[in-house]
């Protein structure tokens, strides 16, 4: 049965890091892209970045800021998205999805498999 589970979000301050965990079970992550996408409270859900398999990534959200770091550990079936110099705004249910693709670049469309996602709330 395919899963995908998110763990890492928190309560953090501004300013603060969080490193967000997607891991894979039931297929062989690296052969599928995984996306990380999230949903703030009344607003639609966007992505966030996603990697191909192997390895290539996209940046959506604050693209050339440099805050969101994708990476995935393929031994470990987990991918990991990195967020720094974290902001009220980043506030959201963060979410990991994968489609299996070959594609050399990642988008943020038809994804087949979702996690149930996990909450980062930025506050002081």
């Amino acid at each position: 049965q395919v899963q995908l589970v998110e763990s890492g979000g928190a309560l953090v301050q501004p300013g603060g890091s969080l490193r967000l965990a997607c891991a894979a079970s039931g297929f062989t992550s690296s052969s599928h892209h995984i996306g990380w996408f999230r949903q703030a409270p009344g607003k639609e859900r966007e992505g966030v970045s996603c990697i191909t398999s192997s390895g290539g990534s996209t940046v959506l959200v604050g693209s050339g800021e440099g805050r969101f770091l994708i990476s995935r550990d393929n031994a470990k079936n987990t991918v990991y998205l990195e967020i720094h110099s974290l902001r009220p705004e980043d506030t959201a249910v963060y979410y990991c999805a994968a489609k299996n693709s070959d594609q050399s670049v990642c988008n943020f469309r038809q994804y087949s498999y979702w996690g149930q996602g996990t909450q980062v709330t930025v506050s002081s």
